[in-house]
């Protein structure tokens, strides 16, 4: 049975994004192949950080891993969540050459990521505005984006068919040239982006005509945004890969989804509990009665005993919103209020005068705002 993911990485459940990846930072300069000589235990420890890393680093598939565990992302037989399944080697190295840069760029050259970065694409941010139904359930949502994809003439090559880029004269191909300047000290070598091909090694001689060289061209797609039950207003969802194509085959950017919810007009959210107000008669108060109440999961039925004060709460235990990350879901709080008449017919009148001459005293003040207050610490705790 594989490691807990948080255990792996060094971090609690409520890490955020930066944590994570600084943890996989650490533990990535600890047990890289290319430091360790051959060390198989090493190679694992790589791996399984990687693993970890590429899970909880992406917001869909932690909240899946939150919520039912390795099966949540792996899936019986490797066709979970994305078709995700352990890693060899080979993917836990392209992982790191993808976020990092590689081996040698990330403990101090740095080099080689710059050149590959000038080609990634950009991130794409839209708001996604969602009813308190959506959250309830989790809803998937089709978003139409205009954004540049990989162009379909030239594959993303940026090249006419039939040609292919060719190495830059400037630089021989290595992306940068050197500059000798003579001062006292002796020869000072300089190195810099090469102006010719923008460090990318290559010129395209005879660029497509689609795309103009560029490799992507602008189009309109439909994206699914898959939202899972129980998000938070100003969450936001990360889907890899989704933004904006990269400049001749660079990488592409990353859809960014930021959630909006709407205020209810009948529940107000308290995390992950919902809270309701229901009106209730005097009579209904005082004798009991049995409401239903329509909620985003359906109808919930809901019993007001005999002598209810204004004010009360009464608890339906997970009746609430699922709760993202850690199982389970939150309570329904049904707050009842009694409802006085402005107007009295002159039965009515006559039968609350007949009331007032036989009802005892109320209780005193103090003790009907300790009672109060109780129930209500009872209800949230």
């Amino acid at each position: 049975m594989p490691r807990d993911y948080y255990e792996v990485l060094g971090v609690g459940r409520q890490a955020d994004e930066g944590d994570i990846k600084r943890a996989y930072r650490r533990l990535a300069m600890q047990y890289h192949p290319d430091r360790n000589d051959g060390d198989k235990e090493a190679e694992e420890r790589f791996k399984e950080a990687t693993e970890a890393y590429e899970v909880l680093r992406d917001p869909e598939k932690r909240a899946r891993y939150d919520r039912f565990g390795h099966e949540g992302v792996r899936g019986a037989g490797g066709g979970g969540y994305g078709g995700f399944h352990p890693f060899d080697l080979s993917e836990a190295l392209n992982v790191f050459m993808n976020d990092f840069g590689g081996f040698d760029s990330f403990f101090g050259g740095g080099r080689r990521r710059s050149r590959r970065d000038r080609r990634n694409g950009h991130d794409v941010r839209i708001t996604l505005r969602l009813t308190l139904k959506d959250v309830a359930l989790g809803t998937t949502r089709k978003v139409k984006l205009r954004t540049l994809e990989v162009c379909d003439t030239c594959d993303g090559s940026g090249s006419r068919a039939g040609s292919s880029p060719s190495p830059c004269a400037t630089c021989g191909g290595a992306g940068e040239v050197r500059q000798a300047t003579q001062s006292l000290l002796g020869n000072l070598i300089s190195v810099m982006t090469c102006p010719t091909c923008q460090g990318e090694g290559v010129v395209i001689s005879d660029p497509c005509p689609a795309c103009q060289g560029e490799g992507r061209v602008r189009v309109e797609k439909v994206v699914d945004v898959e939202v899972p039950a129980g998000v938070s207003d100003n969450n936001y969802l990360t889907l890899r890969g989704k933004g904006s194509a990269g400049v001749r085959g660079g990488r592409a950017g990353d859809l960014i989804v930021q959630l909006e919810i709407r205020d209810d007009p009948d529940f107000q959210r308290q995390g992950d509990d919902l809270v309701y107000d229901l009106p209730v008669s005097f009579s209904q108060a005082a004798l009991g009665a049995d409401f239903t109440i329509d909620t985003p999961f359906g109808q919930e039925k809901v019993s007001v005993p005999p002598g209810t004060q204004s004010g009360s709460v009464l608890t339906r235990r997970g009746r609430g919103l699922p709760s993202v990350g850690r199982g389970g879901r939150g309570d329904l709080l049904v707050r009842v209020q009694v409802w006085t008449p402005q107007r009295l017919t002159p039965e009515q009148e006559a039968l609350f005068r007949r009331l007032a001459d036989i009802e005892g005293e109320p209780p005193t003040e103090e003790s009907l705002g300790r009672r109060f207050w109780n129930r209500m610490k009872e209800a949230l705790g």
